[in-house]
Order: structure tokens, then sequence, then C-alpha cells
């Protein structure tokens, strides 16, 4: 990150009457316009991968690891420790930490968020005789909604014939499957283009000469 802030304006910073420093104004602030962001013309997927940090990725597609700024911009990650993916290990160590309050004794914190449910869903599934298609929808409850759910199947027939079955039914998620699907959610990111990185990087010094 030292080179990104090497761009940024200086600013006068007075620690008592007596010292005044010159310091990097981190206040300053440069981003992409959403338009863009959402220009699939500019970037590409790619699936963060176990051990894959923003410098190593930006080390990779960008030849300089100082260019990570550009991985995390793009992104709107503004803090790696927490938008970032965690790797397995990781993840399990947080889980124990941030459960282990809710632990009996001699249970881990994963242990416990593995047994206790987060979410409750009902689901609702059609399909179509005529094109055997399927079109799910789950919605969120709560726990005693949940406990009044019955799994049902109903067949109906349309005028023109055609066969709808709707099978109503329902399902948990775990703490850990929650945790699990959160830091998955984060490993799909956008790539700038190596072409356009040059580019963003001139106008980067422009606005802030």
């Amino acid at each position: 990150m030292a080179k990104y802030f090497n761009y940024f304006p200086k600013t006068v910073y007075t620690l008592n009457s007596l010292d005044v420093e010159t310091v990097t104004n981190i206040t300053s602030r440069f981003g992409f316009e959403q338009s863009f962001k959402d220009n699939s013309a500019v970037y590409y997927e790619y699936d963060i991968q176990d051990g894959d940090t923003p410098e190593i990725i930006a080390s990779k597609f960008y030849d300089s690891p100082e260019r990570h700024w550009a991985v995390l911009m793009i992104n709107n990650i503004v803090d790696p420790q927490f938008d970032w993916p965690l790797d397995q290990r990781t993840i399990i160590s947080y889980m124990n930490e941030k459960y282990s309050a809710n632990a009996s004794v001699g249970q881990s914190g994963v242990s416990w968020a593995q047994a206790n449910i987060q979410s409750y869903y009902k689901v609702e599934t059609r399909t179509s005789n005529s094109t055997e298609a399927e079109l799910q929808s789950k919605l969120q409850i709560d726990a005693n909604t949940y406990a009044n759910v019955a799994a049902t199947t109903t067949n109906l027939t349309l005028d023109d014939g055609n066969l709808i079955t709707i099978k109503v039914s329902k399902e948990t998620k775990s703490y850990y499957d929650y945790e699990i699907e959160e830091n998955e959610a984060k490993r799909t990111i956008k790539l700038l283009k190596p072409e356009f990185v040059s580019s963003i990087e001139e106008e980067l010094r422009n606005v802030f000469k």
C-alpha cells in the first residue's frame, strides 16, 4: 500500500504549538465510477484461492504487488482482513473463537455452530410436465412458522392440459453453514483487465498532482 499512498497529496499536521510535520493526507479519496465497475468489458471474474492475497493477485496479473490497490478498489474492499475470504483453517479458528461463549463445557465453538440453527426456510418448488423446468423459491421464516410448515405436494392441471406440481418443504441452515456461505460469497471478485491498469494509475497521479 505504501506506493499507492505516494500519489496522495501532503498536508500539514500540527502535533502541538512547536511541532509541525508534513504528512500524507490519507483522508483523500480516489475511486472508480459505478458505471466503470459495471462495465464487463473492463474486468473479468476471478475466484480467490486459499493463500491468495491482494498483493499476490496483483503480482500475478499486474506484474507488481504494489498494484494491489486496483484489486481492492474495483471490489469496494476497504478492510482486507474482513472483506477477504478466509482460508479453511482460519475460518475454523474464527468460528471457534466467535461461538466459544455459546458452547457448553467440552464443546468447541465449531461444534456448537454445526449443531445450532441460524435460519429457517420454507421452500416451494414448481415443476411443469411440459418443460420439465424447475423453479424454486426459498423464503426465510421464524422458528415458530417453521414448526407449522407441513410438507405438501399439489398437482394443478391448467386449461391447456399442462400439469404443474407444487412441492412445499422446509429446511434449516446452521451457524456453521451460514459462516461458510458468507465467507464463500467473498471469493468471486472482479479483476481489472491488465491493459487498463496503467491508464488508471496515470489518472490517479493526475488527480493528486
